[in-house]
């Protein structure tokens, strides 16, 4: 499922109209994000939004911020890369991986 699915999966189950959502999402100048904007996103006719955007989707959709940080293609801030060495990386994802795994299976 593509982030955009997501969103609208999610916003769809609540009944929330895109119009209902968007208005519940503020830009940083305090403005609300428009319809069509939203749209696009759950379109998959634009980039993920900037962070704070997402974590103000995630609470309005009851969804985990990290789940669609990690859908849109977004590394979390208190995770990017120059924090960390390339071996801490490496080890993490590998970890990451492997709890997946187990749940498949």
């Amino acid at each position: 499922m593509t982030f955009g699915q997501v969103i609208a999966e999610a916003r769809k189950k609540l009944g929330l109209s895109q119009k209902d959502l968007a208005s519940r999402i503020k830009k940083e100048d305090g403005t609300p994000i428009s319809p069509q904007y939203l749209n696009d996103i759950e379109r998959d006719r634009r980039n993920a939004p900037s962070e704070q955007i997402l974590a103000q989707i995630a609470k309005e959709l009851d969804l985990s911020l990290d789940y669609l940080q990690v859908i849109s293609g977004k590394v979390p801030e208190d995770i990017k890369v120059e924090h960390y060495k390339p071996e801490e990386i490496e080890e993490a994802m590998l970890a990451f991986r492997r709890t997946l795994e187990k749940r498949k299976g």
